[in-house]
C-alpha cells in the first residue's frame, strides 16, 4: 500500500474534517503502533498552517486512565485534537477525558484502533454524499415517540428518542465542540431513558466479540450474559452510570464492513449499536464510561414505519 495513498487520506481527514486553519493549535495523541498515521495528520495540519504538538503514548504508561498533568494543559491549550490510538478498552475513562476537554474547548478527532488499511479505503471518500444519506436516516426517526428494534437473534426493543437531539457523524469537524470519528458514517442520539426497555442481542461489544446478552429495564442494565459483557462489565464494577443506556446509533457508511473493531464496525451500513455509559450530552448520562454494543442485520420502525428492513434500509 503505497505512502501516497495514506498521505491523501490523511489530506482528507485535516482537510475535509477538522478544516485545519493557520494559527490553530493541533495536539496528536498517538502511540508507537499508529506513528506512521500520526506523521501523515502532522504533515497536512503543517500545511494547513497549524502550529502542531505530538504527544507519544509509550507502552510503559499503558493502560492510561487518568492523563497526565502536562497533558491536561497541552488538550486545555489545543484547538483541534486528534486521538489516534491502538483501541484499549481499559482506557475508556481517559478516552473520556479527551471527549470532555475537546467538546468543552475545542474539537476532537476519535480514531482508536485506526489502522493504515482503514485510512485508505474509509477515509478517502465523498463525505458530502455520506452527509447526505446520513441525514436522510435522521430525518425518518427523528422525535419518534414510538421505536422498535428487533433481529432473528433475539433482539426486542422499544424506546422513545422524542425530543432528543440527533447528531449526523459524517466527518463534519470543523466547529468548536464537535467530536466524532474517522472513519465516519453514522447517526446517533441517547434514548429516552426511563422509556427503554427490552433485549439487546449483540455479536460485539467494543471489540470484544459475542454473542451476549443486554436487557434493559427502564434503561437501566438489569441482567447480562457473554463473555464479552462480563469483561466490559468488570470494568464497570459498581458504577452504576456505566450500566445506564447512553446511545442508540444507526450504521450510514456503504463501505465499512462488521469486523471485530468496533471503529469500523459501528459504522457498517445497516447496522444498528447501543451504548451503556456516557450519553454524550444527548442525554442525562453523564459517566466515565462508553461501552458499544453492535446489533446485526435488525429492523427499526420509527412512528410506525420501518426505517430498516433486516438490515436493508427502507427510506
Amino acid at each position: 500500500m503505497s505512502r501516497n495513498r495514506l498521505y491523501r487520506a490523511a489530506e482528507r481527514a485535516v482537510r475535509d474534517s477538522l478544516r485545519l486553519r493557520p494559527g490553530e493549535r493541533f495536539l496528536l495523541v498517538t502511540d508507537a503502533a499508529k506513528l506512521e498515521i500520526a506523521d501523515a495528520l502532522a504533515f497536512w495540519a503543517k500545511q494547513a498552517g497549524a502550529e502542531v504538538t505530538t504527544y507519544l503514548m509509550t507502552e510503559s504508561l499503558r493502560p492510561i486512565v487518568e492523563p497526565p498533568r502536562l497533558l491536561r494543559e497541552m488538550a486545555g491549550r489545543a484547538t483541534a485534537i486528534a486521538y489516534v490510538l491502538d483501541a484499549r478498552v481499559e482506557e475508556k475513562p481517559f478516552r473520556g477525558f479527551l471527549v470532555k476537554t475537546g467538546r468543552t474547548s475545542s474539537r476532537i478527532l476519535m480514531m482508536p484502533g485506526i489502522t493504515r488499511e482503514m485510512m485508505v479505503r474509509l477515509v478517502d471518500i465523498d463525505y458530502a454524499e455520506l452527509k447526505r444519506f446520513t441525514e436522510k436516516v435522521i430525518r425518518a426517526i427523528r422525535n419518534a415517540g414510538d421505536v422498535e428494534v428487533s433481529n432473528a437473534a433475539g433482539t426486542s426493543l422499544k424506546f422513545s428518542v422524542e425530543g432528543r437531539r440527533w447528531v449526523a457523524g459524517a466527518g463534519d469537524l470543523s466547529r468548536k465542540g464537535s467530536h466524532g470519528n474517522l472513519p465516519a458514517g453514522e447517526c446517533y442520539t441517547a434514548p429516552v431513558e426511563d422509556s427503554f426497555n427490552g433485549t439487546v442481542a449483540l455479536g460485539l461489544i467494543d471489540d470484544k466479540l459475542g454473542p451476549g446478552r443486554l436487557e434493559f429495564r427502564k434503561g437501566k442494565l438489569v441482567r447480562w450474559r457473554g463473555r464479552g459483557v462480563e469483561a466490559i462489565l468488570r470494568l464497570v464494577g459498581g458504577d452504576e452510570t456505566g450500566k445506564t443506556i447512553g446511545e442508540f446509533g444507526i450504521g450510514t457508511n456503504p463501505g465499512a464492513r462488521v469486523c471485530p473493531n468496533m471503529l469500523e464496525a459501528e459504522k457498517a451500513f445497516g447496522t444498528a449499536h447501543f451504548a451503556i455509559g456516557d450519553s454524550y450530552g444527548l442525554g442525562k448520562n453523564s459517566s466515565p464510561h462508553h461501552y458499544d454494543a453492535l446489533v446485526k442485520k435488525v429492523t427499526i420502525k420509527a412512528g410506525g414505519k420501518i426505517i430498516l428492513r433486516e438490515g436493508r434500509f427502507e427510506i
